[in-house]
C-alpha cells in the first residue's frame, strides 16, 4: 500500500487528474476499475474519481510495488542537483515568490519541449526548483511546473512560469479572460505614424508550423494594437498590445497589413531583412515581450496584483534602436527602453 497525503501544490484538481499523472502509463480504464474495486480510496472511502481533492486529503493505493512501478515513469527534466546559488538560471529573473516565476527568455531557447531530448524554460525551471529545494523528484509525479504563456523560440522577453498548482491555475484563467495585458516591442519594414488596431482571423497550418490571416472569418479571431514609438522612411518600432494571443499572431497579423517584422524569415522580407542582417548582423525576428500588467486580485497571486513588469530589451534589439537615423520620436522611445 501507498499513501498520499494531498498538499497545496496537489490541492484544488480532480482525482482522476492526479492518478493519471502519478501513474501516467496506466489505461484509464485500469484506473476506473482500480477506483471501483476500492483498490485505490480517498480518505477511508470509495471514490469515483470527479472529487476535488483538498489539502490534507489521503489518498491510499493498495496495489503492489511492481504495479505501480510498472504503471509510472519519470520524466523530471533534472539538469543538474547544484544548489541554488550554484545553479543560476540561465536567464534574468525579473520577479520571483512561491508561486510565479517572470523570466526575462532569451531568443533561441524554446518555451516548452517540441521533441523528447529538448530543453526549455520548463526545464530549466524544474532544475532550479530542485536545485533550492523547492521541489523533489517525486513531487513531479504529481505536479511539475509550467509555462503559462509560451514565446516562439526566437521571440524574447517575459515568461511567466507557475511554480505551484494554484499559480499555473490563476495565469491561465487570466490568459483566458484576457485580462492581463501583455505588450511587445518590434521593429517593422514601414513608416507608421499612428497608433492603429487591426482585426482578422488566423488559421493554422500545423504540417507548416505556419498560419495565415484572412478577413473570411474562418479560423480564430485576433485583435492586435499598436502604437509607433519611433519611426523613419522605410521602417518603424512599434509597441505592441496583444489583445488575443494566437499563434505567430503579432508575425502573421503585421506581415498581412504590410508591416513584416525586420529579420522574420518566415512571414517577412527576405530581401530587406538582408539589408538588416548584413548592417546589424540581425539573427532572428525583432521581437520582444516587453511588459505585462497584472489586473486587480484577490487570494491566490495578489502579491502580483495590479503590478507592472518589464523584460531588459536584448543588447542586439538595443544596438539597432540606438544607431539607426530615426525621424521621429527615438528620444522617447528610449526613455522607454532604457
Amino acid at each position: 500500500m501507498r499513501e498520499i497525503i494531498i498538499r497545496q501544490n496537489e490541492a484544488g484538481q480532480r482525482l482522476d487528474k492526479l492518478l493519471k499523472k502519478y501513474l501516467n502509463e496506466a489505461p484509464a480504464g485500469f484506473l476506473y476499475k482500480m477506483l471501483r474495486k476500492k483498490n485505490i480510496v480517498l480518505n477511508g472511502k470509495k471514490a469515483s474519481g470527479n472529487e476535488k481533492l483538498a489539502e490534507g486529503d489521503s489518498l491510499c493505493l493498495y496495489l503492489a510495488e511492481e504495479t505501480i512501478r510498472k504503471f509510472s515513469s519519470q520524466a523530471t527534466g533534472i539538469l543538474c542537483q547544484a544548489d541554488g546559488e550554484n545553479n543560476p538560471l540561465p536567464m534574468e529573473i525579473i520577479y520571483e515568490d512561491s508561486d510565479l516565476l517572470l523570466l526575462n527568455k532569451p531568443s533561441g531557447m524554446l518555451s516548452q519541449k517540441a521533441e523528447k531530448d529538448d530543453i526549455s524554460v520548463v526545464e530549466h525551471v524544474i532544475s532550479y526548483m530542485l536545485a533550492k529545494k523547492e521541489l523533489t523528484a517525486e513531487d513531479l509525479r504529481i505536479f511539475k511546473p509550467a509555462v503559462c504563456n509560451r514565446l516562439d523560440r526566437n521571440t524574447s522577453g517575459i515568461i511567466i512560469a507557475g511554480k505551484s498548482l494554484r499559480g499555473s491555475q490563476t495565469m491561465g484563467r487570466l490568459l483566458k479572460e484576457r485580462t492581463l495585458q501583455k505588450y511587445y516591442l518590434c521593429m517593422v519594414k514601414g513608416k507608421i505614424e499612428r497608433q492603429r488596431r487591426i482585426r482578422g482571423y488566423l488559421e493554422k497550418d500545423s504540417r507548416q508550423n505556419a498560419v495565415k490571416i484572412t478577413d473570411s472569418g474562418k479560423g480564430s479571431p485576433i485583435e492586435t494594437e499598436y502604437i509607433p514609438l519611433a519611426f523613419h522612411d522605410t521602417a518603424t518600432l512599434l509597441k505592441v498590445h496583444l489583445i488575443t494571443g494566437k499563434t505567430h499572431q503579432i508575425r502573421a497579423h503585421l506581415a498581412s497589413v504590410g508591416n513584416p517584422l525586420i529579420g522574420d524569415y518566415k512571414y517577412g522580407d527576405r530581401s530587406f531583412n538582408e539589408v538588416y542582417k548584413k548592417q546589424f548582423q540581425i539573427t532572428s525576428q525583432l521581437l520582444h515581450a516587453y511588459q505585462v500588467t497584472f489586473p486587480g486580485m484577490e487570494g491566490a497571486c495578489q502579491a502580483v496584483s495590479g503590478k507592472t513588469f518589464t523584460a531588459k530589451v536584448p543588447g542586439e534589439f538595443w544596438k539597432l534602436v540606438k544607431e539607426t537615423a530615426w525621424q521621429h520620436g527615438i528620444q522617447e522611445a528610449l526613455e522607454v527602453l532604457h
